[in-house]
């Protein structure tokens, strides 16, 4: 087993590095190092936006959520399908038009300080530090992903594992930058998708058919079956919460910002959410057969997230297990890629250039930010070494971070004129810390997904707040204006 699968995992190891070095020599000023030069089709924008979306956790989280708690764990998908959908719909024309009408910003705190004309960095520095906070624990959830998969395939030391994970995602973010990263996830994509229709199809016809697989889950336990089973309004709503999240992802966000021209985003619109439904289907489909396999073959499954992997090795032809436990592999990295480059640009273009040395040369600014990658994955692997840690959870809580820090800010940005700076800044602040807070409490209304409160409490604070204070300045009002009718031209 172990041969077959580790050529195939050093073939798309090194195919990865190697579309780095490529993008390495095309790589000549930060704009293309952090935003590929906005040169992306509707095909590499749409894919990528959703691998570096969905990351380890489609593959380990969500299955093993539906392994262990049956169809009442789908409405977690139910949440992101429509979120991924109005994000899709109402945020990414609009955020593309107006960062590239803003002294074309290619960062996201870069959008918020030319979008309210923060000449005192103020808006910048939060919006950044917010980013990094969320981003360090974001990125190690995909490093405990990774050595997960290397512990489990190769029964290698966990630390070794997270070595060997870490040192080839950094190798290629290094040297490509933005045009690196959204092709791999490109690729990752396809890796992804073909393995999650492939998986579930072998696993249903095992165990003898559909009918079949579900009478051995119900015969684990009836509410396995049942979409409501201990499900309360509470649960189901933090459930269907998830979807908020993707307003204000930012390494999603900037896959928006990326394309090459507003008047494709349709197109990658309907590719995106095409390759989003069939890849949460089929994850959902792995974890939920999964259990029926794992039952009438009698096999010991001590970790729930490590069900497509057992999947993948007990049921499949060594090389094609080699290609399908790859496909975890491009998950993890598609993401933390993601997270790297982001958390990168920021340090780079939002402190470093805007605030420590405005006069740096663009050779600098790449340099400066391909070292800040290794910085920062330094940091998240240092997380990543307490081996007990949960994929999912870690997840949960950065992303709950980013969609009630980012979120309502995101939209009302862009649909209402009257935000301010002060605003802006309250609604980071506030949703933030409510994230933070909400974690820490347990009981009745506190079991609810903390992202649900922190967009509330973010989206009241930035109105509450843009009524104290000062104004926007004309030129701001005349730049959405501006905007709005570019817009309204192009629909």
């Amino acid at each position: 087993m172990q041969t077959p699968v580790f050529i195939s995992f050093a073939a798309y190891m090194l195919a990865m590095i190697g579309i780095g070095f490529y993008f390495y020599f095309k790589t000549d000023d930060l704009s293309d190092f952090v935003l590929g030069g906005r040169s992306l089709g509707p095909g590499v924008t749409a894919l990528s936006a959703g691998a570096s979306d969905m990351s380890g956790w489609l593959l380990l989280g969500l299955p093993g959520m539906m392994y262990s708690q049956g169809v009442v764990g789908s409405w977690i998908a139910v949440g992101l399908i429509i979120g991924a959908y109005l994000n899709w719909r109402y945020v990414a024309k609009p955020l593309r038009v107006y960062t590239h009408h803003l002294r074309d910003a290619i960062t996201i705190p870069d959008y918020f300080s030319n979008r309210f004309n923060d000449k005192g960095n103020s808006l910048r520095v939060v919006t950044a530090v917010v980013i990094l906070v969320f981003y360090t624990l974001y990125a190690s959830s995909g490093l405990v992903g990774g050595a997960k998969l290397f512990e489990a395939t190769f029964h290698l030391d966990y630390d070794a594992a997270l070595i060997v994970g870490s040192f080839v995602i950094v190798s290629y973010t290094f040297l490509g930058g933005y045009n690196a990263v959204s092709w791999t996830d490109f690729i990752q994509g396809i890796l992804m998708m073909l393995a999650l229709a492939i998986v579930p199809i072998v696993v249903i016809y095992d165990v003898g058919g559909i009918s079949e697989g579900l009478k051995i889950i119900e015969s684990v336990n009836p509410s396995n079956l049942d979409v409501f089973s201990g499900a309360s309004l509470v649960g189901v709503l933090s459930l269907m919460a998830w979807g908020l999240g993707y307003f204000g992802q930012p390494h999603i966000l900037v896959r928006f910002m990326s394309i090459r021209h507003e008047d494709e985003m349709n197109r990658a619109k309907t590719i995106g959410m095409t390759w989003m439904i069939v890849s949460v289907v089929g994850s959902l489909a792995v974890g939920f057969f999964g259990l029926a396999y794992v039952v009438s073959h009698g096999v010991d499954l001590k970790d729930s997230e490590k069900i497509f992997i057992t999947l993948s090795q007990l049921l499949f032809n060594p090389w094609i297990a080699g290609f399908l436990l790859a496909a975890i592999l491009a998950a993890i990295m598609s993401t933390i890629d993601s997270q790297l480059l982001v958390s990168s640009s920021v340090l780079t273009r939002d402190i470093y250039h805007a605030i420590l040395r405005k006069d740096a040369t663009d050779k600098e600014l790449v340099w400066v930010g391909r070292f800040t990658v290794i910085a920062i994955a330094l940091v998240a692997w240092y997380i990543s070494t307490d081996k007990n840690s949960s994929v999912l959870k870690l997840v949960s809580y950065a992303w709950a971070g980013f969609g009630a820090a980012f979120g309502p800010l995101v939209i009302l940005s862009l649909y209402n004129r009257s935000i301010t700076k002060n605003g802006a800044i309250a609604g980071m602040l506030v949703g933030s810390l409510t994230v933070v807070i909400y974690k820490q409490l347990e009981g009745g209304i506190f079991d609810l997904y903390e992202l649900l409160p922190g967009f509330v409490a973010a989206w009241i604070a930035i109105l509450a707040f843009s009524k104290i204070g000062a104004k926007n300045s004309k030129d701001v009002e005349e730049i959405f204006y501006e905007v709005q009718e570019r817009l309204r031209n192009r629909n």
